[in-house]
């Protein structure tokens, strides 16, 4: 058998190891065997891929497997970000869309997402159905169909960019006219973000605008870590913005006038609350278990509800398709809106900073101040990577949830939540969690704290908590 599995965001794997094209076979099988399970055949299915190697043909050899199954198959003409394909397959009334992408992970890994018909990622309902169908096509040996198929091709970029037009003040932006420079990071975003800049009138100068499966050797990942030449441009172009997106433009990056750059969780905040204040919009906040809780003093702030969900974009999008959302997202880089998809879409996360800075006329880094003199709050976060053995993993998670600590950094542990991983509230704002990841071999700790001195004390008690287990294995901090 082998060790196919969904993750919070579906199927990845390195290339030619685990992601071959034996198994693509497989896994598209077991996406049409659901879908016919409940569409049948009568709706087509949307096949898309990002800019990674061999991208196009794991995507024809997708397209080969459905057609054999007797679904119609629509193929997107070139690479194509997410919330692009998610967006046509509501759009366009589908089966859904599939999509070969391993977004922000490095080049050597392929992925494979099912995106059901109402754009948003798939339930782990759908997904175990997937998984359980894998496992039914291994055990009886079905032979699949070995060759590829281009499909029928469709271009879903003119109905993405018109709605997107509808949800962004552009004749606010083309009053303000700032100055932007955009990194899509070798990958699918171009072409969007910068399209519709130009057309509210917005100098923008696009650095790696051309697909490159290696991305220039780098990640497709808009991380601080990913973004130095863009921070480097923005500062000697005196731009006002620097903007980037990832491998799938699904996740967002964003710098200012002086090359800072903002962490999602601060983006989240800034956004959230000029949906409020500048759009007159209400709704609930939906945030992940590791997203700050600076969301949750604004919601109090402007009295609106807070929805917290595991870790998984999948569990914010089913919340923004139960209830009125004005916002939601994770500390990982995606977010959307109510009026919007329930799918990350960093395309337009970015715009939305833009229209916010045009309609407060002021730079970034002066909303900021604005936002936490307002609510009195600035945390400062960390998460930590783990890099485990399979059994050393087991034993620390084991650990964490039956042995907690009774304080940290000298703050007592108020509460113990197990709604994804471990999570510990501590007394002073502060708050700490234990949990896999669901894509990666790696145990994530993240952390909150009221400020960056709180926070390295957090992070060496943390460190010290967890060092039976950890010992000399690598250990990575993210901001």
């Amino acid at each position: 058998m082998s060790d196919i599995s969904f993750g919070t965001d579906g199927w990845r794997d390195r290339i030619a190891e685990g992601f071959t094209f034996a198994n693509v076979r497989i896994v598209a099988a077991a996406v049409g065997a659901t879908i016919i399970e409940q569409h049948g055949t009568r709706k087509p299915v949307l096949v898309g891929h990002d800019t990674r190697f061999l991208g196009r043909a794991f995507a024809e050899t997708v397209t080969c497997v459905l057609e054999h199954m007797g679904l119609e198959v629509l193929v997107a003409t070139r690479d194509v970000p997410t919330p692009v394909i998610a967006h046509a397959a509501r759009d366009l009334d589908t089966a859904g869309a599939i999509q070969l992408t391993a977004s922000h992970n490095p080049a050597e890994y392929g992925g494979i997402k099912y995106i059901p018909e109402y754009a948003g990622p798939a339930t782990k309902e759908i997904t175990d159905r997937i998984v359980a169908a894998v496992r039914r096509i291994e055990a009886s040996g079905e032979k699949l169909p070995t060759g590829r198929s281009a499909g029928k091709p469709f271009d879903p970029t003119a109905r993405y960019l018109e709605d997107v037009r509808q949800l962004v003040d552009l004749e606010a932006i083309r009053r303000a006219a700032p100055r932007v420079v955009y990194d899509p990071l070798y990958a699918t975003g171009r072409g969007y973000l910068d399209t519709l800049l130009h057309e509210a009138g917005v100098p923008v100068e696009v650095l790696h605008g051309s697909p490159d499966p290696l991305f220039g050797g780098g990640m497709p990942e808009p991380a601080v870590s990913q973004l130095g030449e863009l921070i480097a441009r923005v500062q000697s172009a005196g731009a006002d913005l620097g903007f980037s997106t990832d491998g799938d433009a699904d996740r967002f990056g964003v710098v200012d006038a002086a090359g800072t750059f903002y962490s999602p969780n601060q983006v989240l905040a800034l956004l959230a609350r000029h949906l409020v204040k500048n759009r007159r919009h209400g709704g609930a906040i939906v945030r992940t278990v590791a997203t700050t809780h600076l969301l949750d003093r604004l919601a109090e702030r402007y009295g609106l509800p807070v929805r917290e969900t595991p870790v998984g974009f999948k569990w914010v999008g089913a919340c923004m398709r139960e209830e009125e959302v004005l916002i939601g997202g994770e500390e990982s880089g995606g977010l959307s809106i109510g009026t919007h998809i329930p799918e990350k879409d960093g395309v337009l996360a970015n715009l939305l900073v833009v229209e916010m800075v045009a309609m407060e006329g002021k730079p970034l880094a002066a909303i900021w101040r604005d936002l936490v003199e307002e609510v009195g709050y600035d945390p400062a976060n960390r998460r930590l990577d783990l890099h485990l053995a399979p059994g050393v993993k087991e034993e620390l998670l084991e650990a964490v949830q039956t042995r907690p600590p009774a304080h940290l950094a000298g703050r007592a542990v108020q509460q113990v939540k197990g709604l994804d991983g471990v999570q510990l509230l501590l007394e002073g704002e502060a708050w700490v969690l234990v949990r896999p990841s669901g894509t990666e071999p790696l145990v994530r700790v993240y952390m909150e704290a009221p400020d960056q001195g709180a926070l390295a004390d957090l992070m060496g008690a943390v460190r010290d908590w967890l060092a039976p287990f950890t010992g000399e294995v690598p250990v990575s901090a993210h901001a």
